[in-house]
């Protein structure tokens, strides 16, 4: 289950939630409370799957690039290896496997960055939600504590 569905259901259990008169508190259904709780615990580590899945795709791409750039770079070795032993053809050839050599490790570069920069932003994203929705889970904790001062935490 998606945990902002189960944020938006906790959200909802606060606000159909009796309030206490002349005080900021309401009376919470316990049951419900520690049930979207348990859900939210369960749903919290697909999260951290998707990340992990973000981190494998980042690995695969710059090996991709990697591998690629490899093949480009022996491409170019051996096209200017097979070139005729003219001297004007075979420094033109040298000089164009060099350029094809540095464009080839400049888009390998490129493609690394890239990768880094989008796992980057997917991991920071993902640590702000994780940050937002562990915060609502400790507000509702606090509530929960406030309201009725004889409900003790759970023990891990």
């Amino acid at each position: 289950m998606d945990i902002l569905h189960l944020v938006d259901r906790l959200e909802e259990l606060f606000n159909e939630s009796r309030p206490i008169p002349f005080t900021n508190n309401v009376i919470v259904d316990e049951d419900r409370m520690l049930d979207l709780i348990d859900q939210m615990r369960v749903a919290v580590p697909d999260q951290v799957k998707q990340a992990q899945k973000v981190v494998t795709e980042k690995d695969r791409i710059q090996a991709q690039a990697q591998e690629e750039a490899q093949r480009t770079i022996q491409l170019a070795r051996e096209k200017s290896e097979g070139l005729v032993d003219r001297d004007s053809i075979v420094e033109a050839a040298q000089t164009r496997a060099q350029k094809v050599l540095e464009q080839a490790l400049l888009d390998a570069e490129a493609t690394r960055n890239e990768a880094d920069d989008y796992v980057l932003e997917s991991l920071t994203s993902l640590e702000i939600e994780m940050e937002r929705i562990i915060q609502q889970v400790r507000n509702g904790i606090r509530t929960v504590q406030h309201a009725n001062p004889n409900v003790n935490p759970p023990t891990e």
